[in-house]
């Protein structure tokens, strides 16, 4: 469902020097091969600073890639229109996003967005499916609380419920247990699991859990600090000696 073929992320930086133009790309990660199949939970694991973000922003395509490709149900994102892009991926970032005086239901509202036209009204099938997301993350008893009344885990599971809104393949998560205490991480990584299996989605999120990743992913993305990923089941990265060497 997703795949990621030769990639390198970084940032791209040109500058006109006389009647010459240097490249002075920075790349943070290159030569990337992996993929995640539909109904699978995986993990993207790495030291801080290793490029975890960026990694995800160039799949989410807000970032370009430097060489390579992302592949979503076969299609390179970057020949994607953004609106179809917004029906086959959805994303939730780490930081708390700034919606207004909104109430639950109408957050997760906002995520029908690329299924409805123009004037953006919404169908029965569009309530049906907002829901249907709700009760998926178990949200549907926040449905009519301000969004500024919340804990941090309830309003990280009510952004998952948007994100499930928009009815993606596939769903980018950026450190989804940061600002939670421990059993609200475990929470919301056997939520994360359960929506993979349950629903066939691939789903990839970055996270500093290093235990709760290896008990619960069916696959770990490990990114070593020489800059290359390595993928594979926990058990056997962890027999291999990969894990250590990454976090030692």
């Amino acid at each position: 469902m997703l795949s990621i073929e030769n990639l390198a992320v970084g940032y791209r930086s040109k500058k006109q020097l006389i009647r010459r133009r240097i490249n002075r790309d920075q790349t943070v990660l290159s030569d990337l091969n992996a993929h995640i199949p539909a109904g699978q939970f995986t993990c993207l694991l790495g030291i801080n600073g290793i490029g975890k973000s960026t990694l995800l922003r160039t799949l989410a395509g807000v970032q370009t890639p430097l060489a390579g490709r992302v592949l979503v149900d076969s299609q390179d994102i970057s020949q994607i229109q953004p609106m179809e892009r917004a029906r086959k991926l959805s994303v939730v970032f780490t930081n708390p996003e700034r919606v207004g005086n909104l109430k639950v239901w109408d957050c997760v509202g906002l995520g029908r967005y690329p299924h409805t036209d123009w004037p953006g009204a919404l169908r029965t099938h569009d309530r049906e499916v907002i829901e249907w997301s709700l009760t998926a993350t178990n949200c549907q008893h926040l449905s009519r609380r301000q969004l500024e009344t919340l804990s941090d885990g309830e309003r990280q599971r009510v952004m998952i419920a948007r994100a499930l809104a928009q009815q993606p393949q596939v769903l980018l998560l950026d450190e989804p247990t940061a600002y939670l205490d421990i059993r609200a991480r475990a929470e919301m990584t056997n939520l994360l699991r359960s929506l993979a299996h349950n629903h066939g989605l691939a789903i990839l999120a970055s996270t500093h859990d290093l235990d709760l990743s290896l008990r619960n992913a069916d696959q770990v993305w490990l990114l070593t600090p020489a800059g290359r990923l390595e993928s594979g089941a926990p058990e056997a990265l962890i027999h291999s000696g990969a894990i250590e060497r990454a976090f030692s």
